[in-house]
């Protein structure tokens, strides 16, 4: 999630492939190993769903997040300062708080930080770059964890080898981040063996074959509980003239654009990811475009960024659905799309028969589960209890 979505969110204009961000039965969380070795979900009945919950610096309070729907909770964002993880000046420690007390409600529920994002990865190649940097980095993550009470780390650099918002980078980031994830792979499991309380490590990944060709994806995963990969945001108004879908499952063979989810998850297992730690990224949100014609109701069309070129879902299913915007079905893409002929206004988003869709694609291809940004695009739980629902049927169909 480029910063995963403190550019895009704050912003309403992503850039890309950012936001961003594991479910329904028996969570690895409880088990307990001194040799965990980044063996992601062993022991694990079904899918996770993980959830980024993002506060935009203000303060999370009682009912914001239902513990219920969710098996782990991805915290965004923490910032790195003179090589050590932080948090950055807001209410992070009471968020902590409250984050932490619903394992109360829910026992088998995980809360990690994600550290980094689009605006704060600038310090991800110094980090990575030697030894002493790399220990100073872990002595922080490590103090962190147990100062608030957390079990585990997501990592969200965008992105290694690749300046992302600008940010410093070098050609060795990839390899330099395996040796990073090895050695915090390393340190958790001795926690672990002292504590008799896992932590899990993780990291959110760009959905595209340049992601893959800067970092060590064979390697890389040896050492995580999970590859949460970020398959959305592959068309923006931005940066992109034609109205596109940003999160399709499947290629439109018209799409000017051959980007997917599928074709994202295919890349990452020929690289070496195993299907059972590919998390399926999910958005709760869409992006718009403005001055799109009527042929083929926009869809593929040419179209410019305006004023509000990002919605969340809760505003495109409670204001702009009842309010001259249309429904429309790509089926090959399995995607779903709104047109405003009056106001020649297009909309890509992720409505409950698409997520269904992605969650029978999950259980059919044994993908680890599902990610989404954020919780609070969809504060009424629609689309979390679509979540709920498809797997909970699946993994009863099973048994």
């Amino acid at each position: 999630m480029e910063q995963g979505g403190l550019k895009r969110v704050i912003l309403g204009c992503m850039s890309k492939k950012g936001f961003g961000f594991c479910f329904v039965g028996t969570v690895a969380g409880l088990l307990i190993s001194s040799s965990m070795s980044g063996a992601a979900q062993q022991g694990s009945t079904g899918p996770v769903v993980v959830a980024y919950v993002f506060p935009r610096d203000g303060a999370l309070k009682q009912g914001d997040v239902d513990p219920r729907l969710i098996t782990r909770i991805n915290y965004a964002f923490a910032n790195i300062k003179d090589g050590r993880m932080v948090t950055v000046p807001d209410l992070s420690a009471q968020n902590f708080a409250y984050l932490t007390s619903l394992r109360k409600e829910n026992p088998a529920l995980t809360v990690l930080v994600s550290v980094g994002g689009w605006d704060w990865s600038g310090g991800f190649s110094d980090v990575v770059l030697t030894e002493q940097s790399r220990q100073t980095f872990i002595e922080s993550v490590v103090a962190f964890l147990k100062s608030y009470d957390l079990d585990g780390l997501d990592i969200d650099w965008e992105y290694p080898g690749m300046a992302g918002a600008g940010h410093k980078f070098r050609a060795e980031d990839g390899a330099n981040f395996t040796t990073l994830l090895k050695e915090l792979r390393g340190r958790f499991d001795g926690e672990t063996a002292a504590s008799h309380r896992r932590l899990y490590l993780t990291f959110a990944a760009g959905a595209s074959s340049e992601f893959l060709r800067h970092t060590e994806m064979a390697k890389a995963q040896e050492f995580v509980d999970t590859v949460n990969l970020m398959t959305y945001d592959f068309s923006e108004a931005g940066s992109d003239r034609i109205a596109n879908h940003h999160a399709p499952l499947y290629i439109n063979p018209a799409s000017p654009k051959k980007e997917s989810a599928d074709t994202s998850v295919n890349e990452f297992e020929a690289a070496g990811v195993p299907a059972g730690k590919i998390v399926l990224g999910v958005p709760f949100y869409g992006h718009v475009w403005g001055e799109v014609g009527v042929t083929n109701h926009g869809l593929f069309q040419p179209g410019k960024a305006v004023a509000g070129d990002w919605a969340s879902y809760a505003k495109i299913s409670s204001d702009l659905l009842h309010s001259g915007y249309v429904r429309y079905w790509d089926d090959a893409a399995k995607a779903p799309y709104l047109y405003n002929a009056e106001k020649q206004i297009f909309v890509s988003y992720e409505d409950e028969e698409s997520l269904a869709v992605k969650c029978g694609y999950v259980l059919k291809n044994k993908l680890g589960g599902v990610m989404f940004w954020e919780y609070s695009g969809d504060p009424t739980g629609t689309l979390l209890r679509t979540i709920d629902g498809k797997f909970r049927v699946g993994e009863a169909k099973k048994h």
